[in-house]
């Protein structure tokens, strides 16, 4: 992830945000800190640290993803030892006996898109109001709007009326561009990139066209240097700009501002939010292979992942301490 953590992300479709965070009365201030627009597939998977060379952390946030990896680290290494080798079999597509790069990094961006499945779950009973396994957009309308459209005299006058009136047709248009058969039902996957359009190569342009009408304040289809500014940081008191955000104008006129005209078009948008430089899964693969391909061979017996065991999962539990594992589940 780019510098500042996680990020800002798009995670929650822009109704249910309003549905979450724009009852009467709960209007978000204005934010005065740095916010992250940078969003990157994987996003959970972020830079290595350089300190993590001997805890192995990092390799198992990669390889189990954080909730999973903390669980572990309550086997004992038998058990440890036990479930890896079950995770190894899973990760062996074709079968073969060896687990090659292209089949870790698999195995890496699937765990660390499993929280996005994870939250799509978590809502999907509040929008399959019928139960028929999908989710309609008038099924997703009323729950979110449905009060708004019902009551529309409550909010003639009030701050949230312009809100609820503008994302209505945002959050139609990306259904429409989640909905890939066009029949206005969502299906799992459908409804997954609806909620989460940065994780689809087929809404990027999504992702991008709400970024440029959430900064672009003027209406003149681009970003200038102040929206790019205003849309991270407000002045308090008028008060001086701290140094990140001399620096962020600096990285607007150097790296953001590619044609240096003043101002982002959606391809520099694009360039700036869904960077294609690195990729963290591809490189997190090599490095367990490497580490852990003792004929080098370029490829992992499951041997070979067993006797580096503790790069790939880790235990923290002591022989003599107490059974935690009683009720765990298998991954």
């Amino acid at each position: 992830m780019a510098r500042g953590g996680h990020g800002r992300r798009l995670g929650l479709a822009l109704g249910l945000f309003v549905a979450l965070a724009l009852a009467p009365g709960a209007l978000r201030a204005k934010p005065t800190v740095r916010k992250e627009r940078v969003l990157r597939p994987d996003s959970e998977l972020g830079e290595r640290p350089p300190e993590d060379n001997q805890s192995f952390q990092y390799d198992h946030e990669a390889f189990l993803g954080k909730e999973d990896s903390k669980t572990f680290d309550q086997l004992t290494s038998e058990e440890s030892k036990e479930r890896l080798g079950k995770i190894v079999d899973r990760i062996d597509s074709d079968g073969d006996g060896f687990v090659t790069t292209e089949e870790l990094k698999t195995w890496i961006k699937r765990v660390q898109k499993r929280y996005i499945y994870d939250n799509v779950a978590k809502v999907w009973k509040d929008y399959d109001r019928d139960k028929d396994d999908k989710i309609s957009w008038e099924e997703y309308k009323q729950a979110t709007y449905g009060y708004y459209l019902g009551n529309p005299a409550e909010f003639h006058d009030s701050p949230d009326h312009h809100t609820f009136k503008k994302m209505l047709p945002r959050d139609e248009r990306r259904f429409k561009a989640a909905d890939l058969d066009g029949d206005l039902t969502a299906t799992r996957e459908e409804f997954t990139a609806f909620l989460h359009p940065e994780e689809f190569e087929h809404m990027k342009e999504i992702v991008v066209l709400e970024t440029l009408e959430d900064i672009d304040k003027n209406g003149d289809g681009f970003v200038d240097q102040d929206e790019y500014i205003a849309d991270m940081f407000s002045h308090e008191e008028n008060g001086p700009e701290p140094d990140w955000v001399l620096s962020e104008r600096e990285q607007f006129n150097e790296f953001r501002d590619l044609n240096k005209d003043g101002k982002l078009d959606k391809d520099e948008i694009r360039h700036w939010i869904l960077p294609q430089d690195y990729d963290h899964a591809q490189a997190e693969a090599r490095h367990l292979v490497y580490e852990s391909d003792k004929n080098k061979d370029e490829k992992l017996t499951k041997e070979e992942i067993l006797e580096n065991w503790n790069m790939f999962v880790g235990s923290q539990a002591t022989n003599y301490g107490e059974d935690l594992t009683k009720n765990h589940d298998e991954l």
